[in-house]
């Protein structure tokens, strides 16, 4: 007679996921723990979770392991970078940003066991660290997407670059600047309808607690959103407005409240949530820093018409209590199944919300 072994059960929670609020028939859990300092997340063609950290210098992989905590195990591909922020994953390698460099890790997904040697395939990026960690991604055409913040919380600057979404080839060649006038934007995705891209971006501090907006935007090629001299659709910054050199520009598509720091976003294209969940935008809310009472930390829903977006609305809340944190979202994944992952920088997490 054949004898059955029960899958190992994942341990207790180590985190209160009790406190976290959703809508009814959504579910969370942890994905992997510990993941320290969880930011950027990327999706390989074998179901590789990559991870990106700030503070720390690593590069994780997280893979599928039934005896292990969780059900997954966590690999550190790589340590001693300058903030590895950005991660993307094109035609089997990994391609991590640090602040001032592009590297690439060859056919990761074979050599997880044994990394390889990042090549740099780009070496000279602002090395400024005042928002200098950044956001890549692949367009639905091949081209790498990168991020540069500006290294301030307002000013002007005479290297073009700072401000911009730029792109590339794959090879780091090619570069050209997309969209300007952009304070600092740590997350985008292509929109599955047109496949125009979106992305978030941070307002400028010190002009109170709900000024000014924080900002979701789409794009096209050539666009300039207005900063430093506007901070949002009618707002002229007070010390650069005076001196804009244009009165025209690109207005946020929507704005969000001031200081929830939105980071990453995607859009939901699994089949797993309710219908109505799909091609909407999900965004990692990091949460406020210098507000008289914080704000944030909480996972949004932007719900969309078409392609207009007609609203924000709380998704997962319950990471503030009581005027503290713990824990700080940063990135949204969609995975093949259809769940959504949710890296978390504070408490060292990637999370999965289900639906059933």
């Amino acid at each position: 007679m054949p004898v059955c072994f029960a899958a190992p059960q994942p341990p207790a929670s180590p985190l209160p996921l009790k406190l976290l609020r959703l809508p009814k028939g959504f579910s969370i859990e942890i994905y992997a723990y510990p993941v320290p300092g969880a930011r950027s997340l990327t999706l390989g063609e074998k179901g590789t979770v990559f991870v990106g950290t700030r503070e720390n210098g690593k590069v994780y992989a997280i893979v599928p392991d039934t005896t292990a905590a969780y059900h997954t195990r966590v690999i550190t591909l790589a340590d001693g970078l300058n903030s590895p922020n950005g991660v993307a994953f094109y035609k089997g390698d990994l391609y991590v940003a640090e602040i001032s460099r592009l590297l690439r890790m060859d056919n990761i997904e074979e050599r997880l066991a044994n990394p390889p040697e990042p090549v740099v395939i780009k070496e000279d990026l602002p090395t400024e660290a005042m928002h200098g960690w950044r956001y890549i991604g692949f367009n639905p055409d091949g081209k790498l997407y990168i991020t540069l913040g500006m290294p301030c919380n307002v000013c002007q600057q005479a290297d073009e670059r700072y401000g911009t979404i730029m792109r590339m080839d794959p090879d780091g060649s090619n570069v050209e600047i997309f969209a300007k006038g952009i304070r600092n934007s740590e997350g985008f995705d292509w929109d599955p309808i047109d496949r125009k891209l979106w992305f978030t971006d941070n307002g400028r501090d010190w002009m109170g607690d709900n000024s000014p907006p924080d900002k979701l935007d789409s794009a096209m090629k050539g666009m300039n959103f207005g900063f430093p001299f506007y901070d949002g659709a009618d707002l002229p910054d007070p010390e650069f407005g005076k001196f804009a050199p244009f009165k025209t520009f690109t207005p946020p598509t929507l704005e969000l409240p001031a200081h929830v720091a939105p980071l990453g976003m995607r859009f939901y294209t699994g089949t797993q949530f309710p219908s109505d969940y799909r091609n909407q935008i999900f965004i990692a809310e990091h949460g406020s820093w210098n507000r008289s009472s914080k704000v944030g930390y909480q996972i949004t829903l932007v719900t969309r018409t078409g392609t207009k977006p007609i609203k924000a609305k709380p998704f997962i809340t319950g990471w503030l209590q009581n005027q503290q944190a713990w824990g700080r979202p940063v990135d949204v994944l969609v995975m093949p199944d259809g769940a959504l992952l949710i890296s978390d920088d504070l408490a060292s997490v990637v999370y999965r919300v289900s639906y059933r």
